[in-house]
């Protein structure tokens, strides 16, 4: 599978999370999880907001933990809010066009997971996907192709609500088609201001997803640890798997559950798949 992680709060460098804790998400794609034959070594991307409305977005098809490039910009570039991922193929090419973070605009989406049965129900789905968005389709993944379709289904005006519809709407052809568990995911999609993210499975295990504690708990349980001082305390990680194991640090997101990190308090609800 991929792991992905997202970034809010008081500007700092990629590098911190993509780098240099100790399960850092370069450390992740060094190794297979348990259930897996390689690594996440099929390709890399950091999309970050900076000067303007428009994210600035860096991928390669290199595997992450040998890109030069990737190590450069992640430790020069300060930001607010950043996506990165490390890919794990699961049937489509290695190459640029499939690495997320995907982007439309002033959005940014990453995935870990996979619909099931891509070759049966690619086509349908292509078909869904709106005549004015569908030349912003770059590659031949899922993953971009979900993008896309919760762009058709109202991301823009209802982040979770597009989301809902296109995980419905995957779910629907899915089982048409005679899969009976179509849809895998965790997901991150921001619009520059606000972090969305949501886990769901159509079965009975989904994919991991955590978020970090309020910075002012972590400066209360380690008041000698300096890494809590530049953040700011509304500052939150999402991730697909911790990137340190420090006990208090993380929140494990229930699977069913869509997350908005933005400033102020954070919000948590169910995220139920709707056909729309």
């Amino acid at each position: 599978m991929c792991r992905w992680l997202g970034y809010h709060g008081s500007p700092l460098a990629p590098r911190e999370l993509v780098h240099d804790t100790a399960h850092s998400l370069i450390e992740q794609s060094r190794r297979a999880a348990p259930d897996m034959a390689s690594a996440n070594g099929d390709g890399v991307g950091l999309g970050w907001y900076g000067l303007g409305p428009e994210p600035a977005l860096f991928r390669s098809d290199a595997p992450a933990w040998g890109d030069a490039n990737l190590r450069e910009i992640a430790g020069e570039v300060r930001s607010g809010l950043f996506l990165a991922h490390v890919r794990a193929a699961t049937g489509t090419p290695v190459q640029q066009t499939n690495c997320h973070p995907f982007r439309w605009r002033n959005w940014l989406f990453v995935h870990n997971g996979y619909v099931a049965g891509f070759g049966r129900v690619r086509r349908e789905l292509l078909l869904a996907v709106r005549p004015d968005l569908f030349g912003g389709i770059g590659g031949s993944t899922d993953s971009e192709l979900m993008f896309f379709l919760a762009l058709t289904f109202g991301l823009t005006e209802d982040p979770i609500g597009g989301l809902e519809r296109m995980a419905g709407f995957v779910e629907q052809v899915g089982r048409a088609a005679g899969i009976d568990e179509p849809l895998q995911m965790t997901v991150g999609v921001t619009d520059g201001e606000r972090l969305y993210a949501a886990r769901y499975a159509s079965g009975p295990v989904a994919n991991t997803l955590f978020v970090s504690e309020e910075v002012e708990a972590l400066r209360a349980l380690y008041p000698a640890d300096e890494r809590w001082r530049h953040f700011a305390g509304d500052s939150r990680a999402v991730v697909s798997e911790p990137l340190d194991d420090l006990p208090g640090l993380w929140h494990e997101v229930p699977a069913g559950t869509a997350l908005v990190v933005q400033k102020g308090p954070d919000e948590e609800r169910p995220f139920r798949p709707t056909p729309p």
